[in-house]
């Protein structure tokens, strides 16, 4: 018989996502007699191969996984009508867990415009040195090389991504560089370094650099599968936390009410979508948000749920050279393939398991040519925001070495390659509520803003048309898959189709008419997507410009409760937001310990 479950901890975590893996090592290993809960929706990750085994990103977005939950947007007429799904992490590590591992950093610059005491980039570089190992070159003076996060090249060079980097200089007329992620390189090719352990090959993932490796901690608890109702206040102090079992980690089980008590904090740290949530059902927030949701105002905070900020991804799929090496064999499930792949990676972290099939990049901002083609819808945003500001990119231009996306299973088993396009600092943005739906059950209510302002679609639109001529250009490329391409009209140049290989590198590109222009946006009104790096629900901004909390994390209004996490972020960051989940944690983890009198020697 076990011994009963303690009801009382020092700080309790609402949400085991990866900033609350960094933020309760840290303390952990700061003071092991800390008492510290982290209350997760989601399962544990310790050694599943779907989590360790980088080339199994895909596989979570699967209709039927269990380790993201996905969002449902609002119907919006800017995507002629559709329903975006937004997906975020739902497991011990979060999005750490079953993200892309692209290594990204943002300049240095983004922090700076949070314009927040203490968040200055002079601040926080320190931190995003200490907590990562950089294994792709040595002596690099931004980089760490002693930290948790393992970062590598991954443990198999894909020569198609080769392609894609030749094209770029010489078609596209971009310098090279071997890194771009100093915090200040901009507009140049280069690798995509990964989150993946150059030794072992595996996913180098937030659970396991920062808490599964304190097991030995009697005082570290991880409950999983409780999902946080509401904090628990007296006199507007927090003291607990009401949880349930979760209705999909633990389908059979009850849903009776129980709570934790917190003698020391509560830190919200669920997400851009659960901590606004968890922070209206405890009465912080919009007085009629959660009047029309029965819920007793604690706080008025309009802040709550407002400044939802992402990035517009798309990705667009052609045809690759039958003796191309892709990801293809891995991710359709082909057994001998997998089989020899897996041995390999067991024996010495190599192969395509080791490996995310997106070996390089450009952070890419527009010539002055490019900006002509563009036309003048961009032109005030480009103007009042990037012109001087040379350090940041419009967006990111990759290839993936493979098909990635809902035709799964349905396709011809042959080799594929993607285009993949992200706009990094859209103007539209949205928000995050909790609501009543006709049936009398809490959900969320959900606008994603994507492309509400008329100059996000521009740089997109150009991008297709430029990622088109690179891969067209490439030695493997074969063609477009049709069906995944816009609807040209009949007769247009632009017509998709397969193709016996590549173009010269000088041929003249591709004309569209307005036509062509007109269909290649409607394409990306119905297909433009999430790159699942939600933020700003929770800005850390004044209470007077709707700000939720303040720079050292409190929740304005009560005591004793703190949100760390991708909500926080006033303002947008050009990166994958990876690398800023554990730069918050980073930082959340020195506040807490000054907070909390603890001697920080980790």
């Amino acid at each position: 018989m076990s011994p009963p479950s303690p009801t009382e901890f020092d700080i309790i975590f609402a949400g085991g996502g990866t900033t609350a893996c960094v933020v309760a090592g840290r303390l952990a290993a700061c003071d092991s007699s800390l008492k510290i809960l982290i209350l997760e929706a989601g399962e544990h990750t310790l050694d599943k191969p779907a989590h360790v085994q980088p080339y199994q990103f895909p596989f979570h977005m699967a209709p039927t996984s269990t380790t993201l939950t996905f969002n449902v947007g609002n119907p919006s007429p800017r995507l002629n009508g559709r329903a975006v799904i937004v997906p975020c992490g739902r497991s011990v590590g979060g999005g750490s867990t079953s993200n892309y591992m692209a290594y990204t950093r943002a300049p240095a610059s983004d922090y700076d415009d949070w314009g927040v005491e203490g968040w200055e980039s002079k601040n926080l570089i320190p931190l995003m040195k200490k907590l990562e190992t950089y294994e792709v070159q040595p002596g690099c003076p931004t980089h760490g090389y002693t930290g948790p996060i393992k970062v590598s090249a991954g443990g198999h060079k894909l020569g198609i991504c080769e392609e894609f980097v030749h094209v770029g200089t010489t078609y596209h007329k971009r310098p090279y560089s071997d890194d771009t992620d100093d915090l200040e390189t901009c507009n140049t090719y280069s690798p995509w370094a990964k989150y993946i352990d150059g030794t072992t090959g595996r996913r180098s993932d937030a659970a396991h650099c920062y808490l599964y490796n304190q097991a030995q901690n009697p005082n570290l608890h991880i409950w999983i599968g409780k999902r946080v109702t509401r904090i628990v206040f007296e006199d507007k102090r927090a003291v607990g936390i009401e949880f349930i079992n979760d209705p999909v980690s633990c389908p059979d089980a009850d849903r009776s009410v129980s709570t934790v008590k917190a003698s020391k904090l509560v830190v919200v740290s669920a997400g851009a979508f659960g901590s606004p949530a968890i922070l209206e059902k405890s009465g912080i927030g919009t007085e009629a948000v959660l009047k029309g949701c029965g819920i007793e105002p604690l706080i008025s905070l309009p802040g709550v749920g407002e400044n939802y900020q992402n990035h517009n991804a798309v990705l667009v799929p052609y045809l690759a050279a039958d003796e191309a090496v892709t990801m293809d064999p891995l991710w359709r499930g082909e057994k001998s393939a997998t089989e020899d792949a897996l041995a390999q990676w067991t024996s010495n972290g190599k192969s395509l398991v080791a490996s995310n099939g997106i070996d390089v990049k450009i952070k890419w901002r527009p010539d002055d040519d490019e900006l002509k083609a563009m036309g003048s819808a961009f032109q005030p945003r480009w103007n009042e925001f990037f012109r001087d500001r040379s350090d940041k990119c419009v967006g990111l231009f990759s290839m993936i070495a493979g098909y990635v996306g809902p035709l799964v299973g349905t396709l011809p088993p042959r080799n594929y390659m993607m285009a993949a396009y992200f706009t990094l600092y859209p103007v539209s943005t949205g928000s995050v509520h909790i609501k009543v739906n006709e049936n009398g059950e809490e959900t969320l209510d959900f606008t994603t803003g994507f492309l509400d302002d008329p100059s996000d679609i521009v740089p997109i639109n150009f991008a297709y048309k430029k990622t088109r001529e690179i891969h067209r250009r490439m030695p493997s490329y074969r063609g477009e898959l049709a069906e995944a391409h816009p609807k040209f009209p009949e007769g247009s140049l632009a017509a998709c189709g397969e193709a016996s290989g590549p173009v010269d590198l000088n041929a003249p590109d591709i004309i569209y008419t307005a036509e062509d222009d007109e269909a290649i946006e409607n394409y990306h009104r119905d297909c433009v997507q999430t790159s699942s790096h939600s933020l700003g629900t929770c800005a850390m901004k004044p209470r007077a410009k709707q700000g939720v909390v303040d720079a050292r994390l409190n929740v304005y209004g009560v005591r004793n409760l703190k949100v760390a996490d991708m909500s926080i972020a006033p303002k947008n960051v050009g990166t994958n937001t990876y690398s800023t989940a554990l730069l918050i944690g980073e930082k959340a983890a020195m506040i807490i310990a000054e907070d909390l009198g603890i001697n920080f020697n980790v």
